[in-house]
C-alpha cells in the first residue's frame, strides 16, 4: 500500500536543531524544497492504494535515489548515509533518530519505477519546474554531443562467448532439470556442470584450433535442439545471440575448419553479462567497451533537455531526432535550432530538420585529401556535368545504388585525362580507370551546407557548441562515466537521474536571486506531465 510522508514536523527533525550544513550547499538548498520536491501522489500508480502494509514513502525514496547519484553512493552506503550523515538528514528533512531501512528497498523501488514507466519522473519533474518558473522559452535551441560510458559487464573472448552461449541456451531449454537432462547428448551435458575455461595450453595454436572446432560444433548442436522450442521467448533470444556470435566471430578456414575472423564486426556482441555492451571508438586508438551517452542542452539556461543511452557502435547522428523529440516532449516546447559536430551533420538529419523547420548548425564532413575530396569538384547546372580541381570536366555518368537502395549519379572521368593530371597519384586509386565521383541522394542539401559553413556567421554561431563539452564533463563527473547497472533500461534510469541531479543543481543556481520562484514552480506544475512512459 502507498506510504506517505507525514506533514507534521518532528521535534527531532534535523533542520529543527542548529547544524553546520550550509544553506547554500546542495543539501541545504534541497532541504529548502524537501516538502514539495517530490510528491507521494505522483507515484501512487506504483502501489496498491487500499490494502497491504504501507510502503516507504516514494517521495523519500526519490530523495534518497537523487542523493545516491549526487554522491555516487551504492545502495548500502546510501542507507548508511540516511542513518548517520547529517547532510542527508537535512536534505531529506529526516529526524535525527531515523532508523533507516534495508538496502533492498532501493532495489525494489527502482524496479517499480521501470515496471511502471516512471524512470523519467525526476528528470521531467525538474524540467517542468524550470518551465513553470519561467526559465525555459517556448522556442528551444539545443546543443548536442555524446560521450563514452564504460559497461558494467565483463568483456569476454570468442571462446568464452561460445561456451557461455551454449550453456545459457541449454538452460533456457530446461535441460538443467535432471529428468530432461538424461536425453541430452554426451558432448552437451558437461556445459551444465562446468562453466570453466578449457584446460589447454592456450599458447599452442593447434590446441586452440581444436577447442574452437569443438565449441562451434557444440553450438551448432545446441542451436539444432533449440529449433524444437521456438515458441519459448528466452530460447529464441538466446539462440539468436549465439547465432550472432558465430556469424560475427567465426569464419571458415581454407581447409573447412572454423577460424576466428580477422577484424571486428561493428555490432559484435562482447559480453553475456550485459549483451547490450559493444565496442566503441572515438578514434583509431581510443576504444572503449560499453555504451554511449547522448546529451542535449539548452545553451541559455544550461539545463539538460534530453539524455539517452545508445549502442557504443552507433553513429552519433543516428540519435539526433530522438533527442529532439525527447526534448520537445519533456518541455512541451518546440525546438527551432540544433547545434552539433560533424557526426550530427549527415544529410538525412539535415533533410529531417528542414522538414521540421529546425535550423541544423553542424559542419559537413570532408574525408581524405581535401585537395581531391568530393567537395573539391564543382557540379554543373542541373547536375549535368562535374569539374575536377584542375579544371577537367566530364558529362559521363551512370546510375548506381546507394546504401539505402536509392538511385544516384556517379560521374566518371576518362583514364587518359586523369593520367595527364599532376594529381593522379593523390586522386585516382585504380590502375586502369579514371576518377569516379558518386553524388549523394541529397547532394544539393550537402553542397548548400558546405557553402553556409564557409560564412563568418556560421563560424560565429558554431563557437557556442563548445558549451556542451562542459555539460558532458559535469554529467560524467557525477558518475555517469561508469555504468552502475547491467541492461539498457537500468542504464537509462541511471542517465536520467544523473541528469536530474545536474539539472537540480542548475535550477538552484538559476533561482539563487529569488528562491521562492523555484519553490512556486514546484508547487504549480501539473501532474499530467509527470512520469511520462518512455
Amino acid at each position: 500500500m502507498l506510504g506517505r510522508r507525514q506533514p507534521q514536523r518532528s521535534l527531532f527533525e534535523a533542520t529543527a536543531w542548529p547544524h553546520r550544513v550550509a544553506s547554500d550547499s546542495f543539501y541545504g538548498r534541497m532541504a529548502a524544497v524537501s516538502d514539495v520536491l517530490f510528491r507521494d501522489e505522483d507515484l501512487a500508480s506504483l502501489y496498491t492504494l487500499d490494502n497491504g502494509r504501507p510502503s516507504l514513502p516514494p517521495s523519500l525514496l526519490c530523495g534518497v535515489l537523487l542523493l545516491q547519484f549526487y554522491d555516487n553512493a551504492g545502495d548500502e552506503e546510501a542507507v548508511e548515509r540516511v542513518r548517520f550523515d547529517l547532510r542527508w538528514k537535512v536534505a531529506l528533512a529526516l529526524p535525527l533518530d531515523f532508523a533507516g531501512f534495508d538496502p533492498t528497498s532501493l532495489v525494489v523501488f527502482r524496479k517499480r519505477l521501470l515496471a511502471h514507466g516512471k524512470e523519467r519522473y525526476a528528470f521531467e519533474r525538474f524540467l517542468s519546474v524550470a518551465r513553470e518558473a519561467g526559465f525555459l522559452p517556448e522556442k528551444l535551441r539545443l546543443l548536442v554531443d555524446s560521450s563514452p560510458q564504460k559497461g558494467a559487464g565483463a568483456v569476454q573472448d570468442t571462446y568464452t562467448l561460445l561456451r557461455k552461449g551454449v550453456r545459457k541456451l541449454l538452460r533456457a531449454m530446461g535441460f538443467a532439470v535432471p529428468e530432461k537432462r538424461r536425453g541430452l547428448a554426451a558432448n552437451l551435458a558437461p556445459y551444465l556442470d562446468n562453466d570453466q575455461k578449457a584446460r589447454i595450453d592456450w599458447s599452442n595454436a593447434d590446441e586452440r584450433q581444436a577447442e574452437l572446432t569443438r565449441l562451434v560444433a557444440d553450438a551448432d548442436a545446441a542451436l539444432a535442439l533449440a529449433q524444437e522450442q521456438t515458441d519459448n521467448p528466452e530460447v529464441r533470444t538466446t539462440g539468436w545471440l549465439l547465432t550472432k556470435i558465430l556469424g560475427d566471430d567465426v569464419v571458415e578456414g581454407s581447409e573447412g575448419q572454423p577460424q576466428i575472423g580477422e577484424g571486428v564486426a561493428r555490432d559484435r556482441l562482447i559480453s553475456w553479462t550485459d549483451p547490450t555492451m559493444r565496442h566503441g571508438r572515438k578514434s583509431a586508438s581510443g576504444r572503449w567497451n560499453g555504451a554511449k551517452i547522448q546529451v542535449a542542452e539548452d545553451p541559455e539556461t544550461e539545463l539538460i533537455l534530453a539524455v539517452d543511452v545508445v549502442d557504443a557502435s552507433r553513429g552519433d547522428g543516428k540519435a539526433l531526432l530522438s533527442l529532439v523529440e525527447e526534448a520537445e516532449a519533456s518541455t512541451q516546447a518546440t525546438v527551432e535550432q540544433v547545434m552539433g559536430d560533424t557526426a550530427y551533420g549527415e544529410a538525412e538529419n539535415r533533410v529531417a530538420c528542414l522538414e521540421r523547420g529546425i535550423d541544423l548548425i553542424a559542419p559537413v564532413g570532408s574525408g581524405g585529401d581535401p585537395t581531391v575530396a568530393k567537395d573539391a569538384f564543382t557540379l554543373g547546372e542541373e547536375g549535368a556535368s562535374l569539374t575536377c580541381p584542375t579544371g577537367q570536366t566530364t558529362t559521363q555518368w551512370r546510375l548506381v545504388t546507394d546504401p539505402h537502395g536509392r538511385a544516384v549519379k556517379q560521374f566518371v572521368f576518362a583514364r587518359n585525362l586523369c593520367e595527364a593530371c599532376p594529381l593522379l597519384a593523390r586522386c585516382v586509386h585504380s590502375e586502369t580507370k579514371g576518377r569516379s565521383v558518386t553524388l549523394h541522394y541529397h547532394e544539393a542539401v550537402l553542397r548548400a551546407a558546405r557553402e553556409r559553413q564557409a560564412t563568418p556567421s556560421f563560424r560565429e554561431a558554431y563557437r557556442q557548441r563548445a558549451r556542451i563539452e562542459r555539460k558532458i564533463a559535469e554529467v560524467m563527473g557525477q558518475g555517469l562515466r561508469q555504468a552502475r547497472y547491467v541492461g539498457r533500461k537500468k542504464q537509462r534510469l541511471q542517465a536520467l537521474w544523473t541528469a536530474a541531479v545536474v539539472n537540480l543543481k542548475r535550477l538552484f543556481t538559476l533561482a539563487q536571486d529569488d528562491p521562492t520562484r523555484l519553490r512556486e514552480g514546484v508547487r504549480r506544475q501539473p501532474l499530467a506531465v509527470l512520469g511520462r512512459a518512455g
